[in-house]
């Protein structure tokens, strides 16, 4: 799949930090000579000389100088990760002494790689498909266990092997179809409606659970995006604090001490949370105060979960009420906080409104477990298996749902009595929007649109 000579190029792959090691990468059809200008052996062997999958111990060089003392690595195409020739210089992390190397790869004949462009090259060379290729961005940013786990699921083919099923299943029955009517003279069996209709059906489910999977994902990648509200004095701010590990927000007896709304990512349980602490909402005369209850209600609304923290050691008011009223249908949890003190307040307003009520004591990090099992029923990913093949990103869940759609055409056409032509011309659509999703058929446009947003040196 090797569509051009390219140009050998060359950046950090490690992060641009000072660090024990630092990490250059080339890649290329002339890596090796121009790793040969830079490195030198102290057993004098040259890189032309050695085999892939092979390490000597060296110094680099700019000219005479001497830049540092390094580990060169040799992996030869096409066995390498991007499928051409490749030299990794393993060197002191200093940010300083990294980039003077890589300078000196630069002088002795390399281009700076663009964004993705090592995984991009790997695409090219037939290394991974482009489902796989969004998989190593999505290990890289991956914040929980969980994530890395699916993510690596993803890079080792799982959601491509699903996708192939599905299209090998509906180019078969396209291939048969167009074979059947473009050579009527040969002795190729009809397709039965019943075989057809099967085979249309299961392309159908599998499409829909693959689907289904999009919101695992996008939760797994991106985290849940979290608004905890409640009136002034309730608790939120120590259960931010709480939740987050550490003092993130100031905590007094003061009522309206939060004005602004503080925000933390947490991992729970390999549970990402995009945590929002919001002011106390209530009705306030104090100017800086109503702005940021009005953030609070801002935030609240585009929350995809809502954390509605009250004080059950007083009565339910008026405010608590209108809260309740202002949540809506957004997905919400409603905490019953200070449980270590006396109980007061009557919940059954509470209940009638929230499926899910969790008693806890922030102050004392009591409830936090059962907080965590609350938001993973509620997000549906209690049962959710790392393993699974997951959609991550939109393009992904576009091409599949056009699948989708394209296939139910196929299967409305064929039961309302068109054509066989009709119902062919659906089934290969479909059998496109795999191919584009996979990376078999696609424009170069979409291709630099994909690795746009990696990293350099990746």
């Amino acid at each position: 799949m090797n569509h051009m000579k390219e140009t050998t190029i060359a950046a950090i792959s490690t992060a641009k930090a000072t660090a024990g090691i630092s990490v250059i990468r080339i890649s290329g059809e002339d890596a090796i000579p121009i790793a040969e200008k830079v490195f030198t052996a102290y057993t004098d062997k040259k890189l032309s000389d050695m085999k892939g999958y092979t390490c000597a111990l060296g110094a680099a060089y700019a000219g005479d100088e001497k830049l540092d003392e390094c580990i060169v690595s040799v992996f030869r195409a096409p066995h390498s990760y991007t499928g051409e020739n490749v030299v990794e210089l393993s060197c002191h992390g200093g940010l300083y002494v990294t980039n003077r190397v890589l300078r000196a790869v630069y002088d002795a004949g390399a281009e700076p790689a663009q964004a993705g462009e090592f995984t991009k090259r790997a695409f090219l060379n037939g290394k991974l498909d482009l489902v796989e290729a969004e998989a190593v961005m999505d290990i890289i940013s991956a914040r929980s266990r969980t994530a890395v786990k699916a993510a690596l699921s993803v890079k080792d083919g799982a959601l491509s092997k699903r996708i192939d099923a599905v299209k090998t299943a509906l180019l078969s029955k396209a291939a048969h179809l167009s074979a059947w009517a473009d050579y009527p003279e040969e002795d190729i069996p009809e397709i039965e409606d019943d075989e057809l209709c099967g085979a249309l059906e299961n392309a159908l489910e599998e499409l829909s659970a693959i689907l289904k999977g999009y919101d695992n994902g996008r939760v797994l990648r991106d985290g849940i995006d979290t608004a905890i509200v409640g009136k002034p004095n309730v608790g939120k701010s120590t259960l931010m604090n709480l939740l987050a590990g550490y003092d993130k927000s100031i905590v007094t007896e003061v009522a309206g001490t939060t004005r602004d709304v503080v925000e933390e990512s947490v991992n729970l349980d390999d549970l990402i949370l995009n945590l929002s602490d919001t002011a106390g909402i209530r009705e306030t005369e104090d100017v800086v105060e109503k702005i940021g209850v009005d953030k609070a209600k801002n935030r609240m609304n585009a929350s995809s979960l809502i954390l509605c923290v009250f004080d059950g050691s007083k009565e339910l008011t008026e405010e608590d009420e209108e809260l309740i009223e202002e949540i809506g249908d957004t997905p919400a949890i409603a905490i019953l906080n200070k449980a270590d003190l006396p109980r007061v307040i009557d919940d059954t307003l509470i209940k009638a409104h929230f499926a899910t009520v969790i008693p806890m004591s922030a102050k004392r990090s009591e409830g936090v477990a059962e907080l965590i099992k609350a938001i993973k029923q509620i997000c549906a990913i209690e049962d959710f298996s790392s393993t699974d093949a997951l959609i991550y990103n939109e393009r992904q869940r576009n091409l599949t749902k056009k699948a989708f759609d394209s296939t139910r055409e196929a299967l409305t056409a064929l039961d309302i009595g068109m054509t066989f032509d009709a119902v062919t011309i659906s089934i290969e659509e479909a059998v496109g929007y795999l191919c584009e999703l996979t990376g078999e058929r696609v424009t170069d446009e979409v291709v630099d649109r994909v690795f746009h947003n990696f990293c350099v040196g990746k």
